[in-house]
Formats: structure tokens, C-alpha cells, sequence
């Protein structure tokens, strides 16, 4: 008797001789004798591969970032992130050297804009963070703000915006760099990088700005005044003749700001914190700025970090609102 194709007893191979025994081959016939494969073990290795490529592909952007942010020990790029995306005309940026800038700077930057920056363990706590991803989720105001690293990175690499991405890659390089370089690293990055007006970075091109003097020449007031244009230096004008506009010219949010850090916050945060030296010990520095005079001399090793004239963007930026220059000197010899 024939076999039959039912029958599941008889083995695989006894019917494939017999089909080729007794009639012509035909493939798509033998097919259907021969066993389905299981998929499943298929299935399973692609996505153990799609998890071990995955886990690669994240190994490999973690050692690429932190060889980038170990080059951050010594290397400064003369431009960031929030540079490049300026689109209102020419930046004026020049970087200066932390010794040659005013501790009432640091004092005032740290109590300001992150008082735990030397005795955190990280770029920020995590209860607090915790509590503003939550207000984000909600839709509710930032009960804290973002740390000096948590800036220092959005600075650098990343754009402006409030999303959840950008805010939780914020974190990962925030973490990062916090746990690469020292607090006084990220002090001078901060300081040359911040946003201080619409095309203004970096305290030497604000210092001359504002002010017409070195950083290292700064007073307490002009530093507490500074850290009131942070927040929103798009809006901060310089006052004719020098200074920061605040008369009734100036955009109300501007000087509310200002006049608010410089009378308000910043000394009573540095009083808290027991004055400006115990401020920017946090961080490690026990010297001043002045102990770095020799340094700022014509032909010292560090002059040209120093920051001891205006730079050459602050005055094309000064001429473009009417400051007129000697060109010898690089003296104003006409302010509005």
C-alpha cells in the first residue's frame, strides 16, 4: 500500500524514498514533507545581537564623550554650541585665564548660581533633580534650577529648549564632566563661556564691556551685577558712557534682575556662605588675582591669557553702537 502523507508515524525519510521511488521529484512536494523550522531560536538571537550592537553603540559614545571631556582638562574651544547659534551678527569672546579673574567674581558666580559647586558629590543632588523632572512632567515652575555644570554643558554642546531629551542628555554629560575635571575647571569654562549680552561671552569681552577694565580688576558690585544679566542677557544693554543700562530705558525684566542680584541676592547669598573668601574656598582657591600681577606683565608667560586689554571683537562691537577708539592707544576717546 501506498504511504500516505498523513501519516505521521512513518519517519520523514522512508517517505522521501519512497516519493522518489515511485514518482517524479518534485521539490515544492518534498518541502512540505520535510519539518517547519522553529523561529523562535532565530528570533532570540536577533535580539540578543540587537541588544549586544546596542550595548556596544552606547559603550562606544561613552568613551568617545569622555575622551572629549578629558581633553576639556586642558584644551578650551574657542567657540561652543550657544555661539555657533547666535544669529544677531559677530560675537565678542576672548578667553582669560582663572587666575587673572576677580575672586568677587567667583565669589558672587558660586553663591549665585550654585553654592553646593565644591562639596557636591556630582553635577547636582538628586533629590533636587528628582523634583524638577517631576515639576517638568507637571508642567509646574523649576523649584531649583540647573547647576554650574548642568549650564557649563548645555553651553557647550548642546540648544536652547525645555524638552525632556535635551534636558536628560543635559544630565548625562552634566555627570560626566562633573566627575572629569576639577571645580576650578569648570569655574574657568563657566566664566568664559556664559552668555553675558545678545553677542557678548565669556567675562574678559563682558569685564570691557560693561565696565572698561580688566576682569581681574573687578569690584563686588560689578561682579553681583553680572550675575543679573545671566539669566537674561539677550535683554541687557550697556549704558552710554559705560556700565549696564538701567534707567528707564532698560527692558523692566532686565532690571529687575540686575538691580535685584547686585542689591539683594548676591551679597546676602555671600554673607550666608561667610563672605567672598570662604565663598571661592569651596572651590579650592585660597590666592587673589593680584598674586598673579607679574604674570599680566608685556611678555610674561601668561599675558596673553590674562586679558589685559580690550579685545579686539569687544571694540568692534563698541564701534559698531558709536564708541569711537584711538587706534594707537585702544583707549575710548568718545562713549555716546
Amino acid at each position: 500500500m501506498r504511504a500516505s502523507e498523513n501519516d505521521a508515524s512513518q519517519p520523514v525519510a522512508d517517505l522521501l524514498i519512497h516519493e522518489t521511488r515511485t514518482q517524479p521529484w518534485d521539490p515544492e512536494r518534498t518541502a512540505l514533507l520535510l519539518p517547519k523550522p522553529d523561529p523562535e531560536p532565530r528570533r532570540r538571537h536577533l535580539v540578543a545581537r540587537r541588544v549586544a550592537n546596542t550595548f556596544k553603540t552606547l559603550i562606544a559614545i561613552l568613551v568617545i564623550t569622555e575622551l572629549v571631556a578629558v581633553s576639556f582638562i586642558w584644551f578650551t574651544p574657542p567657540r561652543t554650541s550657544f555661539m555657533l547659534q547666535n544669529q544677531s551678527g559677530p560675537i565678542a569672546y576672548q578667553f582669560v585665564s582663572l587666575d587673572h579673574i576677580s575672586r568677587y567674581m567667583i565669589a558672587a558666580t558660586i553663591a549665585h548660581e550654585d553654592e553646593d559647586l565644591g562639596s557636591r558629590a556630582g553635577a547636582f543632588n538628586f533629590t533636587e533633580f528628582k523634583a524638577r523632572a517631576v515639576a517638568h512632567i507637571d508642567g509646574g515652575e523649576d523649584p531649583s534650577g540647573s547647576t554650574i555644570p548642568q549650564q557649563l554643558v548645555k553651553n557647550i554642546f548642546l540648544w536652547p529648549g525645555q524638552s525632556g531629551f535635551r534636558k536628560g542628555l543635559e544630565a548625562v554629560l552634566a555627570t560626566q564632566y562633573s566627575l572629569t575635571l576639577s571645580d576650578q575647571r569648570i569655574m574657568e569654562l563657566y566664566l568664559n563661556y556664559a552668555q553675558f549680552g545678545p553677542r557678548l561671552y565669556g567675562i574678559c569681552a563682558a569685564s570691557w564691556y560693561y565696565f572698561g577694565t580688566p576682569p581681574y580688576f573687578m569690584n563686588e558690585y560689578q561682579a553681583a551685577q553680572l550675575m543679573g544679566v545671566l539669566p537674561l542677557p539677550s535683554r541687557v544693554e550697556r549704558a552710554p558712557g559705560g556700565g549696564i543700562l538701567l534707567d528707564s530705558r532698560a527692558h523692566p525684566g532686565a532690571w529687575n534682575l540686575v538691580n535685584g542680584a547686585a542689591n539683594v541676592h548676591v551679597p546676602r547669598q555671600i554673607a550666608g556662605m561667610g563672605g567672598w573668601k570662604s565663598a571661592v574656598g569651596t572651590i579650592g582657591i585660597s590666592d587673589s588675582a593680584s598674586d598673579y600681577a607679574d604674570e599680566r606683565l608685556p611678555g610674561a608667560s601668561a599675558h596673553n591669557v590674562a586679558c589685559t586689554s580690550y579685545p579686539e571683537d569687544v571694540v568692534d562691537l563698541l564701534r559698531e553702537q558709536g564708541v569711537e577708539f584711538d587706534s594707537q592707544s585702544m583707549k575710548i576717546t568718545k562713549d555716546l
